[in-house]
């Protein structure tokens, strides 16, 4: 690719765009002073990046057909190991879809990227290669993962194996969706305002969205750098602590993880829950959309681990109830930005970017933009609306705003290891039908992140742990502890799933 130097209309042009009122004399003096800093560019265009290289070699697989995929979970299906030893061997792992695996095709549940196929492995999907892990596959998610539900995604809904009619959550519903049917013991999935832990906990298997900066996302789709997380969704506590040692630490790229501190998370295991304290977080459960019965299921569980030595007790943190709207201030011109005008990479990160998935994600736009789903029109729209309207005044106010909200849960955590509440307030909602109007489609899509949106914000660690079902849908209790004390949640969802005679079915 050539950089070609600007004719002296469109530098006339650009110049309009910004308000600037040049002269002939300056349009033409302009022209000769881009000469010098496009030769950079020529230089650029010669020099050899790094790449993320595959560490397997690998046949692309192939996207399954209705038969083999009853609820529409996956992408694409592929059997990619190296035979090593380590904590994964023997393990089938789904990876997301909005995660770079070289060599097999990536959507990312948008038509904006159909038929991109790249060729460097994610670090996550490098860390479960040389643990000796098997990618069984990529995980259909939502359209451009900007949907809490799973009716999104550009290659069809993804059903809820528990009740086919309901949905399975999202964005990462693929992933959810696989483990519960049993077709994987493991999923990688991906958090900016829930999407671990709604599927998980909509599909009745165990999500994790660690640390913000625990896990790179190193070669995968992000949405907005200051709240995207990337963890395990398991089918059992054991597999969760097995994945997220495998994953987590800084990998040399994503600068998020230079901080990250690693915990012993399979010798979490194996400790008692004894002693430790619970804070039942009061406006966790006040939700006007709230179902009782979820909340029941929830308080229920909670007090039956008194019989484990576990102390709880109700909890306030007003800051909770304003966490959805720093969230929005966030999340809507982040993902305008850096996602969508920053074609699926934005700018001034210091970390990898995947040219050919950033160069693919624009030829989409360009193109197929009418072909997304209605939310990631919402986003671009809205977002770009603020940006334009309001200079960034209220995305810089939330980014402000969300030290507070993390002191705030921080100071409940002073005295309580674990919060915990309802994951999602009420069970997997039914599919709405393919001609339902643009406020329903939009309404079931985001409806149900009240408690979960606001630990993206905040960074805290948060653990989606099965606890019961409801007319045969299951219902997730939510698990928040201090930065980097993941280990500290999985002793207690530990506990919760071996259950003894406090255990709830």
């Amino acid at each position: 690719m050539v950089v070609r130097l600007p004719t002296l209309q469109q530098i006339d042009r650009l110049g309009s765009d910004f308000g600037l009122t040049l002269t002939a004399e300056e349009v033409a003096g302009f022209q000769q002073a881009f000469k010098g800093p496009l030769a950079s560019y020529g230089r650029l265009e010669e020099l050899v990046p790094p790449a993320l290289a595959p560490v397997a070699p690998r046949s692309p697989g192939y996207r399954p057909p209705a038969s083999e995929n009853p609820y529409g979970a996956w992408y694409w299906k592929t059997e990619i190991k190296t035979g090593s030893d380590g904590l994964l061997q023997g393990k089938k792992v789904a990876i997301k879809d909005n995660i770079c695996v070289a060599g097999v095709p990536m959507m990312n549940g948008s038509a904006l990227l159909e038929g991109y196929v790249p060729e460097m492995d994610a670090t996550v999907v490098t860390r479960i290669l040389d643990a000796g892990g098997t990618i069984a596959g990529k995980a259909a998610c939502e359209d451009l993962c900007f949907s809490g539900a799973s009716h999104t995604c550009a290659g069809g809904v993804i059903r809820n194996p528990h009740n086919p009619a309901h949905s399975a959550g999202g964005s990462s519903g693929g992933s959810a969706a696989l483990v519960a049917a049993g077709e994987v013991p493991m999923a990688l999935g991906g958090d900016q305002g829930g999407s671990i832990r709604t599927p998980s906990s909509w599909c009745g298997v165990y999500g994790l969205k660690p640390t913000w900066g625990l896990v790179p996302t190193t070669g995968s789709m992000p949405i907005s750098y200051s709240v995207d997380h990337c963890g395990p969704m398991c089918a059992s506590v054991e597999d969760v602590a097995r994945l997220l040692t495998v994953i987590a630490g800084h990998d040399g790229w994503d600068t998020r993880t230079i901080a990250a501190r690693t915990g012993d998370y399979m010798g979490a295991l194996g400790k008692s829950a004894q002693g430790l304290r619970i804070g039942i977080l009061r406006e966790g459960f006040g939700h006007p959309e709230s179902d009782p019965a979820v909340n029941e299921k929830v308080r229920n569980t909670i007090a039956a681990l008194g019989k484990a030595g576990v102390e709880a007790e109700e909890v306030s943190v007003p800051w909770h109830l304003d966490g959805p709207h720093v969230w929005s201030g966030i999340i809507l011109e982040g993902a305008a930005e850096m996602m969508l005008k920053g074609y699926g990479v934005g700018n001034n990160v210091h970390g990898y970017y995947p040219l050919s998935m950033q160069e693919a994600f624009a030829r989409g736009m360009g193109t197929r933009i009418n072909d997304v789903s209605p939310t990631v029109k919402l986003v671009l729209m809205l977002g770009e609306y603020m940006h334009r309207h309001y200079h960034g005044r209220y995305h810089s106010k939330a980014q402000n705003l969300r030290g507070l909200l993390r002191r705030a849960y921080d100071e409940a955590l002073e005295k309580y290891d674990v919060l915990a509440m309802p994951t999602i307030p009420f069970t997997a909602t039914p599919i709405p039908p393919p001609d339902a109007p643009l406020n329903v489609a939009i309404d079931t899509a985001l409806n149900m992140q009240a408690n979960t949106c606001s630990f993206d914000v905040s960074g805290h660690p948060a653990f989606t742990v099965p606890c019961g079902r409801i007319n045969g849908l299951p219902v997730g209790l939510m698990l928040v502890g201090r930065h980097f004390e993941e280990a500290t949640l999985i002793r207690l969802a530990a506990a919760i799933e071996a259950g003894g005679d406090w255990k709830l079915n």
